[in-house]
């Protein structure tokens, strides 16, 4: 594997770490805050980007590569509401899809084509990721400050976006 794919993939291991952790941060706010459903989708989110990190860190290391496990910064533990978390999730996930095209175009001016089959599987994974948060948004924007919305949608939330999704992400 070439230096400069290798580095550049260890970059986006810390970043699906960093995701994980955010998404952590998040979970445990809600759930401190009695949105135990929202806090629910956040811990099973945080675990599927856990699980993309451990995508990427498998594929480098068979490639002869070398994984850097990262260390993580603080991510931010307090949210205004529900919609100021999910804005937050998508500007992170549209920054990630911009961190894989980037990657992509790398491995492609590099003639990586290996890499670049592997990460089209991050290519789709993103246009799902960013179309969720989107919908999450979308919905929330909807509800407003109606409490039995929020409720509603705290209540609901596993099964309007997890249990429609294919959450084996390791295939």
């Amino acid at each position: 594997m070439k230096k400069n794919i290798n580095q550049a993939l260890n970059e986006q291991i810390a970043l699906e770490a960093e995701s994980s952790h955010i998404y952590l941060s998040m979970a445990s706010w809600a759930e401190k805050t009695g949105y135990h459903g929202v806090a629910q989708f956040l811990y099973k989110h945080s675990d599927e980007e856990r699980l993309h990190m451990l995508k990427l860190i498998r594929f480098v290391n068979e490639r002869d590569g070398v994984a850097v496990i990262p260390a993580i910064k603080q991510p931010k533990e307090t949210y205004k509401n529900l919609l100021e978390v999910f804005q937050s999730i998508l500007e992170h996930e549209v920054y990630v899809t911009n961190e894989i095209n980037k990657l992509v175009e790398l491995s492609l001016k590099e003639k990586d084509f290996t890499t670049h089959h592997f990460l089209q599987w991050y290519v789709s994974e993103q246009l799902e990721e960013e179309a969720m948060a989107k919908q999450i948004n979308d919905k929330l924007k909807l509800i407003g400050n109606d409490k039995m919305g929020i409720y509603v949608f705290d209540r609901d939330i596993n099964s309007m976006f997890l249990d429609s999704e294919n959450t084996d992400t390791m295939k």
